[in-house]
């Protein structure tokens, strides 16, 4: 077990709590906390690991983030082996 262990099981406690049911009208706020949990999980596996994720199925995967496909659309663009990615998460068209 190494340092990335500790962070990731931190992370995922992190998630677990901010996972309330909300209402319409905090809608907006949601989005801004998925936003900034990925941001997050990104920043921490930059630190833990050396590298930033390299798509957001890796963050899925091995940060824990969840993500309610039928409310938002995630884009993560990588932008260089060592650049922070563009991340933009906005309400999903089909809902």
């Amino acid at each position: 077990r190494g340092l990335g262990d500790v962070y990731k099981r931190q992370l995922g406690l992190f998630l677990w709590r901010g996972s309330i049911s909300l209402t319409k009208g905090e809608a907006g706020e949601s989005l801004k906390q998925l936003e900034t949990s990925i941001r997050k999980a990104t920043m921490l596996c930059y630190a833990a690991e050396g590298v930033y994720p390299p798509d957001l199925q890796y963050l899925k995967d091995h940060y824990g983030i969840q993500i309610d496909e039928d409310k938002y659309a995630v884009f993560y663009e990588v932008q260089g082996k060592n650049l922070m990615p563009s991340i933009t998460v906005m309400e999903s068209q089909l809902h």
